[in-house]
């Protein structure tokens, strides 16, 4: 009867402990909409907050950050360039949302392409560098997955693209990759940005960027792709410390945005899921950082 107790005793301890794990800090928690957000001292590795963390849902163009992660791999081990020119296909200048307006059989290099997916979102350049860096962006996909689970995210993140639009936009393409849909949960989201900044820190010379040049048409005009992300610093939601990393839209997953914020030499990594609107995933995004702060004492 008293083992009986304890493992039960046991069991309502753990219960609770994972039912209140949705404010770690020792302060008052801060309240959000979001559907789902996690911060991170990446640093530390510490946990400061998470609501739904565990739940996997669209992650929109959060997941570039993957596209981003491999692409910058092939450079670093010589498989691909900078100046490297690639030629869009069919696919990629179709592709529907965001875009640098690439025209079937555009050649634009392989850093004009990653600049345009950096700081723009831009799908049709996400979708050239998939095909040109694994032969089709069904092939980089696998990729996708596989490196996933080398950097250790959840079994429940899973990649279907290389853009993280809705499988039902790419229906009407034969060489998109559209067996599934991709999702994401909040905190592999964060470990995702931390990995990235870790290991590939160049990614930051190109969030840090308000805006990127790039060349559309026949006639190549240029033309300026701003960034979507609002809080860095002169941005609408500037705010100090930002530098990056990647936002996020589709019906499906709401507005969407994963930041890396350094203040004090602490770099913190914020992940905001499925707000109504574009302002609100910064504002919740800003509730979170002031938390950390007040939290850990760094100063504002």
């Amino acid at each position: 009867m008293k083992r009986l107790l304890l493992i039960t005793f046991t069991a309502l301890v753990l219960s609770m402990m994972v039912a209140g794990n949705d404010w770690l800090g020792p302060r008052e928690r801060p309240e959000l909409k979001a559907k789902a957000a996690v911060l991170l001292n990446a640093d530390t590795g510490e946990w400061l907050y998470a609501k739904n963390e565990n739940r996997a849902m669209p992650p929109a163009s959060m997941s570039k950050m993957m596209t981003e992660l491999l692409i910058l791999e092939d450079v670093r081990n010589g498989r691909l360039r900078w100046d490297e020119p690639v030629t869009a296909g069919r696919y990629a200048a179709s592709a529907p949302g965001a875009e640098m307006g690439l025209e079937p059989g555009q050649t634009a290099t392989v850093e004009e392409l990653f600049r345009a997916m950096a700081v723009h979102s831009a799908n049709d350049a996400a979708i050239a560098l998939a095909e040109r860096a694994a032969g089709s962006e069904a092939g980089f996909v696998e990729r996708m997955n596989a490196k996933a689970g080398e950097i250790g995210l959840s079994g429940k993140t899973v990649f279907g693209n290389a853009t993280g639009l809705p499988r039902s936009d790419l229906l009407d393409f034969p060489e998109a990759s559209s067996e599934r849909d991709t999702v994401m949960t909040a905190k592999d989201v964060a470990l995702l940005a931390r990995y990235l900044l870790v290991n590939e820190p160049e990614v930051i010379r190109f969030t840090t960027e308000p805006a990127a040049e790039g060349t559309v048409g026949e006639g190549g005009e240029t033309v300026m792709l701003r960034t979507t992300n609002e809080m860095l610093p002169g941005q609408r939601f500037g705010t100090k410390g930002n530098n990056g990393l990647k936002t996020g839209y589709t019906r499906s997953a709401g507005y969407c945005f994963a930041g890396s914020f350094v203040r004090d030499g602490r770099r913190y990594i914020t992940v905001v899921m499925g707000t109504d609107t574009p302002e609100e995933r910064f504002e919740e995004t800003r509730k979170l950082l002031n938390a950390a702060l007040a939290w850990e004492g760094t100063s504002s």
